[in-house]
């Protein structure tokens, strides 16, 4: 998963073509009379790549008068070009600023994107119909400002030679069985097997998870830290002694190294996205995929991860644009992007789709999309709250720190960042 961002991992392809692309914001070739051109920057580089590619295939054959052109660059390429380029109006007419969905906050503040139409209807979006962490994230003053590119979430994949071992028949629907069964599943320490693989670093959360099934989190809406809340606690309380005592995992471990362990059958499950499939099946693994356990109130939740699309505000094409993100998010090009990328669509309408229902992995994936939460939604500083709050805070717990002190000195440097008061 290589830093397991859900989005596509990371190749960098070189800036310069960047330079070189067409820019329609404000220095695109002059448009023929009959057609538009409509310039895209994406940082989709991974193997979700051809899904995004046939979207914008299908739109343009679709669509005789508008022709979009996608650039696909690195992430951290398009991050450094991005912002100058919509500014001066030199930049493309429609982009994926980032894997990172907060930053569209600050392309709000400078007024570099334009509120997306919602609605009904073919040239509208629907959001409505989107995925509801999405649209939220994505919300400011009230007003649409992306889309989200794509949607992710985790799901439990389990090792079913070992839950048959165990004499475990299903996997856990609860989180109660899901903390038995973890230690369960563990056999001599983790030396023979690890019953959950859990990692704290160089990936997409897992943690946050552990704490969403006891009523924890991470920030509150004000900005403050939850960590040192009871129900925060309760949870890393419960899955630090997990790890510390009873060795359900390795500790310390990367996003990487985590799915190297359930590859090579050393764990039983592991919380992990679509994309991890196709690699656990050619490493001839025996597992099942199923939702996230129950939390302990009876509610679904799982962590979720978008990378926005947004429109720029230079762009000569709003119409168009916009045209192009309502097709983008249609039902119909939804179900093809989930059967081609394995990824689920956007939307929240397509459980039942008959389709999907044809792709076990899809299916399950798509059933999470109305229930998964966001990490640090609208946190505009949550890659400094990740690197120097959260992750330290799991290091430290999983090898001795005390939860009091650990969430305590958590809790201190989130609101130092944040501003909480």
């Amino acid at each position: 998963m290589n830093k397991r961002k859900l989005v596509a991992a990371i190749a960098v392809v070189g800036a310069a073509a960047l330079a070189l692309t067409a820019c329609s914001s404000g220095s695109s070739s002059t448009p023929s009379a009959s057609k538009v051109t409509l310039t895209m920057w994406t940082g989709f580089t991974g193997g979700d790549r051809p899904g995004y590619a046939q979207i914008v295939k299908d739109f343009n054959a679709s669509h005789p008068d508008i022709k979009v052109v996608q650039t696909v660059e690195s992430w951290d390429t398009i991050q450094q070009k991005l912002p100058t380029a919509w500014l001066t109006g030199s930049g493309p007419d429609i982009a994926a600023p980032s894997s990172d969905p907060n930053v569209i906050a600050n392309y709000v503040k400078t007024n570099s994107v334009l509120p997306i139409v919602t609605g009904s209807g073919a040239s509208k979006v629907n959001s409505a119909q989107l995925a509801p962490a999405a649209v939220k994230e994505l919300t400011y003053k009230g007003k649409l400002y992306a889309i989200p590119a794509n949607f992710a979430s985790l799901s439990l994949y389990y090792n079913k030679k070992m839950f048959a071992a165990a004499g475990i028949a299903n996997p856990p629907k609860t989180v109660a069985e899901f903390e038995a069964d973890a230690g369960k599943l563990t056999l001599n320490g983790g030396a023979t097997q690890y019953g959950l693989s859990l990692a704290d670093n160089q990936t997409i959360q897992m943690w946050p998870i552990l704490q969403w099934l006891t009523g924890g989190d991470i920030v509150k809406s004000n900005g403050c830290s939850d960590l040192s809340s009871a129900a925060s606690v309760a949870g890393l309380t419960t899955w630090a002694n997990l790890v510390q005592n009873e060795h359900i995992s390795p500790v310390g471990q990367t996003g990487a190294q985590a799915d190297s362990l359930f590859a090579a059958g050393k764990a039983a499950m592991e919380m992990n996205g679509p994309w991890a499939a196709p690699t656990y099946k050619a490493a001839n693994v025996d597992f099942g995929i199923a939702t996230i356990p129950l939390a302990a109130d009876g509610s679904k939740v799982t962590l979720g991860s978008i990378a926005p699309l947004a429109i720029s505000a230079k762009t000569k094409y709003p119409k168009q644009a916009q045209e192009f993100l309502a097709y983008y998010t249609a039902k119909s090009t939804q179900e093809k992007f989930s059967l081609t990328t394995g990824f689920p669509p956007l939307r929240t309408d397509m459980t039942n789709d008959s389709a999907l229902k044809s792709d076990p992995t899809v299916q399950i994936f798509t059933s999470q999309v109305g229930d998964a939460k966001l990490y640090l939604p609208q946190l505009t500083n949550a890659t400094q709250v990740d690197a120097n709050a959260y992750v330290p805070l799991i290091g430290k717990i999983t090898r001795g720190t005390s939860v009091a002190s650990a969430t305590a000195a958590a809790t201190s440097t989130i609101n130092s960042l944040t501003g909480c008061k």
